[in-house]
């Protein structure tokens, strides 16, 4: 593989990542505020946002590959598995690190949701929303592109459909529990009427 593919793909696979896991982050928050479209069901909301995050863990693992791999910065995995144990842009590739274990701590939780019960998995699941501005920050302090104009206006799309979100969460009046009861029922009035 060519230097400059090795090159290009870790760039390609961060920005990605980036946009992948803000998208994960986005239902999320939304899903935790029970956030429906008519017609849309639940589970397909949750399909989506389980698929979207492995998804967006295997773009996390190309690019941590292809940097490990890249001969221009000869990071060596100790940077990718040790937090600020990079000789290159040590505090900001240390925020990478952080942020990919923290993602992975999920992924592995995710996957033994059976085994470790709900009330642990809800704690570390947690973990993604201090992963997410790490990472966020990671890819502004070390990314190459990060003063290019296409990759500011990624940051500050994925940083803005966040904020949103959470806006929305925090604003949003809480869910109905009664809802489809409420809905059958108007239904069957009007029948009778």
């Amino acid at each position: 593989m060519s230097n400059t593919l090795v090159w290009y793909t870790t760039r390609g696979a961060g920005a990605v990542s980036l946009l992948l896991l803000s998208g994960v982050l986005v239902l999320g928050v939304l899903g935790t505020a029970r956030f429906e479209a008519p017609g849309w069901p639940r589970f397909l909301t949750t399909a989506f946002h389980r698929n979207l995050s492995l998804l967006a863990i295997a773009f996390l693992a190309l690019h941590v590959v292809t940097a490990v791999v890249d001969p221009f910065t000869s990071l060596g995995w100790v940077a990718a598995l040790i937090p600020f144990g990079s000789y290159y842009r040590t505090f900001w590739l240390g925020l990478g690190t952080i942020a990919a274990e923290l993602m992975v701590a999920v992924l592995l939780t995710s996957l033994l949701r059976g085994l470790i019960g709900g009330r642990a998995w809800r704690l570390v699941h947690w973990l993604s929303y201090a992963a997410w501005p790490v990472a966020v920050a990671h890819g502004i302090g070390t990314g190459t592109d990060s003063g290019s104009s296409w990759m500011s206006a990624i940051d500050i799309a994925c940083v803005g459909a966040v904020v949103m979100a959470a806006a929305a969460r925090v604003l949003m009046p809480p869910p109905d529990p009664l809802i489809h009861e409420r809905t059958r029922f108007r239904v069957t009035v009007k029948r009778e009427l």
